[in-house]
């Protein structure tokens, strides 16, 4: 049974329906423990995007209610800001969030805006253009920086608050290989100082080694919700949302199924963790 303590995003029967009818979100239940790693999955179209708008205070249910540490959000400019605050949300196209004229002052607005003292402010920006690389660049304009570059200062944006949750809504859409496991990188460390992450991702590799959990969406309900064994291994549940098995599962099973490995062991999440039971049947 759940602790309610342990639960920092409770979701209670929230819908949301925009301006021209379309229903984005129907009657979804959900609740984010703390410090946990979420993905939610799905099709395009599947609502996934409008969630992640509704856990930061960005779109108000239409129907239902959320509520942050036990309390229903409060939807004031004060509360929203609060929210805001402790709910970060790092948008799939950085141009949608990156705005100012360099990148240490892009890092700063969120500082300076917290009430700070300017010395504080000044020492949470260096932190975090440190933790993520970003000196080599820190004072290039923001339009001029590459994909990945921008990806890690809109991290940067969010991280410097100091938020208990982060919201990443497909972190390595549109990167190339290198530049995506960096974010990948930076996304595991936060989940190591124990920031709930709740990621939006098409990436059942990833989602398969990173998640704790898995979240399916189709047309604005939830599917199903379980470990990612449990997920990945729901075939009707998989072909509803147009995912695939991730390919270490699939070997996997294909190698039990032939009688090379033993289907009593525990189901490896990486490439490397198949390897090994594959090199201790060849001893």
């Amino acid at each position: 049974m759940t602790n309610r303590d342990e639960i920092i995003l409770a979701l209670e029967n929230v819908s949301y329906t925009y301006e021209d009818g379309t229903e984005a979100l129907k009657g979804i239940d959900l609740l984010i423990r703390r410090g946990e790693k979420l993905a939610i999955m799905g099709a395009n179209g599947s609502g996934k995007s409008t969630l992640f708008l509704t856990l930061n205070g960005i779109r108000k249910p239409t129907a239902g209610r959320i509520l942050y540490k036990g309390r229903p959000v409060d939807y004031s400019r004060k509360g929203l800001l609060e929210m805001r605050k402790n709910i970060g949300i790092v948008f799939q196209d950085p141009d949608n969030q990156l705005f100012s004229a360099s990148v240490t002052q892009e890092i700063s607005f969120g500082a300076l805006n917290l009430g700070l003292t300017e010395e504080e402010a000044r020492a949470r920006v260096e932190r975090v253009i440190e933790e993520l690389d970003i000196s080599p660049f820190r004072d290039k304009p923001t339009h001029f920086l590459s994909g990945g570059q921008k990806k890690r200062v809109s991290i940067a944006d969010v991280l410097v608050m100091d938020p208990e949750i982060i919201l990443f809504d497909e972190p390595a859409a549109a990167l190339d290989p290198k530049h995506a496991r960096m974010i990948d990188g930076i996304i595991d460390r936060l989940g190591e100082r124990g920031i709930t992450v709740v990621m939006s991702t098409h990436d059942v590799e990833r989602a398969f080694i990173w998640a704790e959990r898995v979240v399916l969406l189709d047309e604005g309900r939830i599917v199903l919700e379980g470990t990612p064994d449990e997920i990945f291994k729901n075939e009707e549940a998989l072909a509803r949302t147009n995912l695939e098995k991730p390919t270490v599962l699939k070997v996997f099973e294909a190698l039990c199924d032939a009688g090379i490995l033993d289907k009593g062991l525990a189901v490896p999440h990486s490439s490397g963790e198949l390897e090994k039971y594959i090199r201790e049947v060849n001893q």
